[in-house]
Parts: structure tokens; sequence; C-alpha cells
């Protein structure tokens, strides 16, 4: 009896073990979030979590005491005056297609959706180039967002087809005959029709010789990789335009992101009087209110703050020693160490603005500029590195800061919901409807809405960069002080038009190349 008692004993103690190591194994499983660093969002709680505490305490304080001063709020929420520019995309009188096509053009885009956009307008312009029929270009999966949104998920391909139909043939799929020329296809082996190595910013002649050889004797020719393929100089004017028309007319958003994209532009213009992103008669309650409500203007801010931007900058941004080694060792697995801003301290980076700004810094920004607590605004973005704990100073000064989440129910929000391109879109269609766009730092989406807003002769903000490294490095400086710096430093930077330079792009400088002065 003793000896089945202490076998009794013996096996419970082995369960015990088992299961506590059985759940030891699988807690990791469980809860990744809890060991392994987001790839683009909060930093883990044991790997890299340190709470960011606000860096620019003193200016924090003045900027949420700040008052309200109507004079200058009507300043800045006046439109952007008429500066005398029209769009223009050439004549008026449609262009004739050539009789005979050289052969069909594939193209292959890799990066975010605003550098697929580029690549989608100069693959139009290299097909005219050549005169070839081009094949609605491939989107291939970003590497880091993971989104395999296709062209014909993100861009109304019927609307885009019927503005170019006199400029260039277009196909949504390759006939039969040419069925092979596939991604895996180039992907095994090297192949007559692929064109791998074309130069970035490549000229007209370049493709002239390269690419049209292929087309002739092969009657197809792909294109990989494609994007900032084509120069943005010594091209004939009827490209340049043709280029912006691809760009500010034929790339539309399919319908259920344009229409999403109204609901939220709806939600900010006419907000209840308590929110009901959970109900789905939301748009319906808001609708109903037009009578009572005058529309309310609102502020886009592109936040782009993710781990990639922070990692390749290689400022610090106040995460602690955690955070460093985690962003480090980021670094060191994405690009291999290879990040040339590696070489520079922080202090210098700072005073030569190439640190992004932290949702603190650019909430700093816009209540110096007069923006109050009452200040609708807007974030686009996809995931904030650091999470609701690095936003959380930029709420206390904007606590009406709304964003896809707070404005559209998860029903509503289904068909974009895990796709970074899709949600990009959104974000895109509501900064092209908002009073005001700021972005925090310069990159795709920046260069695609400031140009694309310049077109449109609309209020953007661009942020000093170089001014407000130098200002947040001088921990003494009051706010009355930050605040004059920052309204006297950005007085010319609120969508007034520049004139594109040489090497430029088109895309974000539309004028002169899209634009006459009438």
């Amino acid at each position: 009896m003793m000896r089945l008692n202490f076998q009794r004993h013996c096996y419970q103690l082995l369960r015990r073990k088992a299961m506590c190591g059985f759940f030891v194994l699988i807690f990791p499983l469980i809860f990744p979030c809890l060991f392994t660093a987001f790839t683009h969002a909060s930093p883990s709680i044991f790997s890299e979590w340190n709470v960011p505490k606000p860096r620019h305490l003193r200016l924090l304080r003045s900027a949420l005491q700040r008052e309200r001063l109507t004079g200058e709020q009507s300043d800045l929420w006046a439109p952007l005056a008429d500066q005398g520019w029209r769009p223009y995309l050439g004549s008026v009188n449609a262009p004739s297609l050539p009789q005979k096509s050289e052969g069909y053009l594939q193209v292959f885009l890799d990066g975010g959706l605003n550098q697929q956009r580029m690549g989608i307008c100069d693959a139009v312009a290299v097909a005219k180039i050549l005169n070839a029929t081009l094949v609605i270009p491939h989107l291939e999966v970003n590497p880091v967002w993971q989104d395999s949104s296709s062209f014909m998920d993100i861009f109304d391909v019927d609307h885009f087809m019927n503005v170019l139909k006199d400029e260039i043939p277009i196909i949504k799929e390759l006939p039969d005959e040419f069925s092979w020329s596939t991604r895996e296809y180039y992907a095994t082996a090297i192949r007559a029709t692929r064109i791998k190595r074309a130069p970035v910013h490549a000229s007209a002649n370049w493709y002239l010789e390269n690419v049209l050889p292929v087309l002739q004797s092969n009657g197809i020719a792909a294109i990989s990789p494609f994007s900032h393929r084509l120069s943005f100089d010594n091209l004939p004017s009827e490209i340049q335009q043709l280029r912006c028309k691809v760009n500010f007319k034929a790339l539309v958003f399919v319908p259920h992101i344009r229409a999403l994209g109204d609901a939220l532009v709806h939600r900010l213009r006419y907000p209840p009087g308590q929110s009901r992103a959970s109900s789905t008669d939301y748009l319906r309650e808001t609708t109903n209110q037009n009578g009572k409500q005058n529309p309310q203007k609102f502020v886009v801010l592109h936040l782009r703050f993710d781990k990639d931007m922070a990692a390749h900058s290689a400022c610090d941004f106040g995460g602690g020693k955690a955070e460093k080694l985690a962003l480090a060792k980021y670094r060191q697995t994405i690009w291999q160490g290879r990040v040339l801003n590696s070489q520079f301290t922080d202090k210098e980076l700072r005073s030569q603005g190439r640190c992004p700004l932290t949702p603190e810094e650019v909430g700093l920004l816009l209540a110096a500029l007069g923006f109050d607590n009452n200040t609708r605004l807007y974030l686009a973005s996809h995931k904030v590195y650091g999470g609701e704990a690095r936003i959380s100073t930029l709420r206390k000064l904007f606590p009406l800061m709304e964003d896809k989440k707070s404005l559209a129910s998860s029903a509503e929000r289904v068909h974009i919901k895990g796709k970074a391109s899709l949600l990009a879109a959104v974000d895109y269609y509501v900064g092209m409807h908002s009073d005001i766009f700021v972005s925090a730092s310069p990159g795709n989406m920046h260069n695609a809405l400031v140009g694309h807003r310049t077109f449109e002769n609309m209020k953007t903000i661009r942020p000093n960069m170089v001014l407000l490294g130098q200002l947040f490095l001088n921990k003494n400086i009051s706010w009355s002080q930050f605040r004059q710096a920052m309204v006297e430093g950005h007085q010319n930077r609120q969508g007034q038009l520049r004139l594109r330079k040489p090497k430029q792009s088109i895309y974000t400088y539309p004028a002169p190349d899209c634009m006459c002065h009438a």
C-alpha cells in the first residue's frame, strides 16, 4: 500500500513538472508580444519596452497651458491664396494612338503605396516612349508590411484605362501566347525578355536603345526592378504632362476606399456629440446632423514613426538603453548595420534636421503655430513605434485627435484590415480632403501629398526639420522663444508653390512641367 502511494505521489510530481514545462514552452507562442518586439508597433515588454518620458517637459507644460487666439486661428485656417498657377496637362485635342504597338511592356513595382504610385506613372510614360502596350503593373509583395494587394485592389482600373485610352494601349492581362511571362518565370532563371539592369533615372534614349530591341525581337519586355527608373529631366513636355495626368487624374482609388474616406471626412466635419464608432448606423446619424452643424475644419497629420524609420535614422528617441539596443539590433538584422546616419552622434543628426519628429515634437510644432486643443486632428499613420505610450503626449495636446479606428467601426474597416496599402490609400484620400496637411518627416507619402496638394493649390505645412532639430537641442529655450521661432520659420512653408529644380521629382514639384502661370 505504501509503495502504491509513493508511486502515485511520484506520478503527480512528474505530471506537475511536465505541465509547467509545457506551459513555459507555449507561453511565448500564446503571448509573443511579451517576448518579441512587434515588427512595426509597440516594443515588446521584455525585449525593449521602456515607457518614453516627455523629452521637452518645459515646452510641453507651457503648450498644455496655451491660450486660444481668435485672430491667429482665422489666419491658420484661411485657404491658400491664389498663386496664379493652374494645372496644365497638355493640348485639349485628344492625342491619337499609333496604328501598331511594338509589343507588350510589363513592369514589376516594389515599395509601398506611394512609391508604387510613382512607378505606375513612369510605366505609362515609358510605354509612350516605346510605343508599347502596357500591361497593368504588377505590385510586388512588400517585404516589410507583407501586403499582397494588387493594382486592381487599390486603384479603379477601368477609370485608369479610360482616362489614358487616347495615350497608350493598356490591357489587364497578357494574351494566351504570352501567359508564360510571369513573376515566377523570371525568378527561376536569366530570361531574354527581362530587363534587369535599368539604371536609376534612366533617360528616354536608354529605353529606346536597350528595351525597344527586346520588344521588337520578342513581342514583350519585362522590367524588374522598375522603381525610380525614369529621369525627371530632359524629357519632352508631353511625356512630363502625361506623368502628371496619370498621377493626378488617372489614379483614382477603388470605390470602397473612396466611400470609407468620404465617411471619415464627413465625421471629421460633422462630429457627433459623442463617439459612436462602434455603431453601424454612425454614418446615417452624422448625415442627419447636417442641418444643425456647421462643417468643422480639420488637420491631417501624417505621423511616419514606425520601427523602420526610427531604426534607420539612428537617432535617440528617449526610450532608454533598452530601446537603443533594440534599434541597433534591428539595424543589424535588416541592413547589416550599413546605415549612413550611424556614424554621427544624435546631436549632429538633430542639428542637421535628420531625425524624424516624434509625436511629442510634432505636437509642440502644431501648438506653437497656433493650433489649440479644440483642433480636430486626424492621425494618418499605419503603426507608431512605441504605440499609445509614444502617442499619449500628442493626445494630451490635441484631445480631439482621431484615426481610422476611432472614426469607423470594425465592420466598416474589414476590407482594409491588415493591408498596409489600402490603409495608406484611405489616409491619402482623407489627406486630400483636409483643410491642412502636415507630415512629421519627409518620405514617399509626404512627397506624394505635397505634390498633389500643390497641383490643387491646397495648404500644406512642411516642417522646418533643421530649425526644429536645433531648437529641441536647446533645453533652456522658453515657450515664447520657441513659438516665435516656429511662426517665423514656417511663414513660407505652408503650401507656397516651388518650381521644380533639376533632378527633383515631378510628383513633388509639378510646376512648371504640369502647371502654367495664368
